[in-house]
């Protein structure tokens, strides 16, 4: 089951994260550490859920949910579904002081077809005021594309981006 975890942490890891900034390389180094109030663990059938404060931590990255099923079939993970009020994360990105957070009523990752999808007032932020919020968020790691909204739902995709900081007079970004 270990191993199983890692790939989900690496997927969720891959899908908060731009292309060009990757996380600490040394979270994916460490162990990694499960914490639930209940687990059911049914190899024969691929499955395995968690229930109740389920918290999950390798390194830098944490991930805290209400619920989280992982479906295995031959070794390998199919989906992963982690569930809260709401399901978060919090990742500090290679060369980076800041953490990015991210936030859903459901997190779920499908292995196939290389996808992560946040439903439920999804949300991504970092300290810095950047900010992506949809009702729902679809990430394919594969080509690192990122779809939001829905146009049934009439739910409308909010992005904030901060200003550049203007260099101070001695060329170093100022506050302004």
């Amino acid at each position: 089951m270990p191993a199983d975890t890692a790939r989900l942490v690496c997927a969720v890891l891959l899908w908060y994260l731009p292309a060009s900034v990757l996380a600490l390389s040394s979270d994916r180094d460490q162990p990694i550490y499960i914490e639930a109030d209940s687990a059911v663990l049914m190899e024969n059938e691929g499955l395995s859920t968690y229930t109740g404060n389920v918290a999950i931590r390798q390194g830098t990255l944490e991930l805290h949910g209400d619920h989280m099923t992982v479906y295995n079939s031959d070794s390998n993970i199919d989906r992963i579904i982690l569930t809260g009020s709401p399901a978060t994360i919090v990742q500090r990105p290679e060369g980076s002081d800041k953490d990015l957070h991210a936030e859903a009523g459901q997190m779920e990752y499908h292995a196939a077809n290389e996808r992560i999808i946040l439903t439920g007032a999804a949300r991504i932020w970092q300290a810095d005021g950047k900010e992506f919020r949809s009702e729902k968020i679809i990430y394919n790691i594969r080509t690192n594309t990122v779809n939001a909204g829905d146009s049934t739902s009439g739910e409308r995709v909010h992005i904030t981006l901060q200003p550049k900081q203007k260099p101070d007079d001695n060329g170093e970004p100022g506050s302004e």
